[in-house]
């Protein structure tokens, strides 16, 4: 199998949640590799801040303000990218969030919302918007989910509350979108990579995390957000014939 980037040079990616840790690790990757990217974040000046540093590399990143647990800011994302950098040719969904505090028996309905408009609703939106775009424009392109190992499997039970579930619901999404697309003849691929404890504001880096769920960080071996960025590249070089469907990273160690 030959693994080559070069189809994608000068073609558009969307990446969701790009101003930090894994967004942001897939963002230089493809802007190496030569892709116009356009980060949303709701942080859109840290990406504004990356896009500086990256000026004069093959690719190049364009940043835009976004909260993807809205859809009116989900819909204008691919609108202002059709009109100023032509039809989206990749997407990753890599926005998603947590609340540790927000257990299931004692959880606010809120944060449990926030969660599931995230991490769930949004990537259908934004998914939905991406198969149009290439759709219409006869594109063969690429969506990849940031899944994760707890969208596989349930452990930490006491501190990811629902957080499992809306990745247990990126892993069926994933499944029945390929097969949506097989039934359309759509020729679009579609990946979920889902990775082990990634060192990111969402667990090691966050502020508010318990003190249960600091005492077991400590403990457990953990990845670079750039091992997983490695992950997307890979799946993004197949030829083809070739689609990655489920792509797990673990790190050597690792317990469950």
């Amino acid at each position: 199998m030959v693994l080559s980037m070069e189809k994608w040079v000068g073609k558009v990616a969307i990446v969701s949640g790009a101003s930090s840790g894994i967004g942001a690790a897939i963002v230089d990757q493809l802007v190496e590799h030569g892709l116009i990217v356009v980060g949303a974040a709701r942080r859109s000046e840290l990406v504004e801040e990356r896009a500086k540093k990256l000026s004069g590399k093959r690719g190049k990143l364009v940043a835009i303000k976004a909260d993807f647990t809205k859809e009116e800011d989900i819909l204008r994302v691919f609108e202002w990218t059709s009109k100023n950098l032509g039809p989206v040719h990749i997407l990753i969904n890599n926005a998603g969030t947590s609340r540790p505090s927000a257990s299931l028996t004692e959880g606010k309905t809120e944060d449990w919302k926030t969660v599931l408009d995230l991490n769930v609703l949004g990537l259908c939106i934004a998914t939905r918007e991406a198969v149009k775009v290439m759709k219409a424009n006869k594109i063969n392109g690429h969506i990849i989910h940031i899944n994760s190992v707890l969208g596989h499997t349930i452990c930490m039970g006491n501190v990811i509350n629902v957080y499992g579930a809306s990745k247990f619901a990126v892993t069926a999404l994933t499944e029945t979108l390929r097969q949506e697309l097989n039934s359309l003849n759509l020729k679009i691929k579609i990946t979920s990579v889902s990775p082990g404890l990634v060192e990111s504001e969402l667990t090691t880096l966050r502020k508010d995390q318990t003190p249960d769920m600091k005492a077991r960080f400590e403990t457990m071996p953990i990845l670079k957000a750039e091992d997983i960025a490695d992950g997307v590249v890979y799946a993004l070089s197949t030829p083809e014939h070739v689609q990655i469907h489920e792509l797990t990273i673990k790190p050597v160690g690792e317990m469950f």
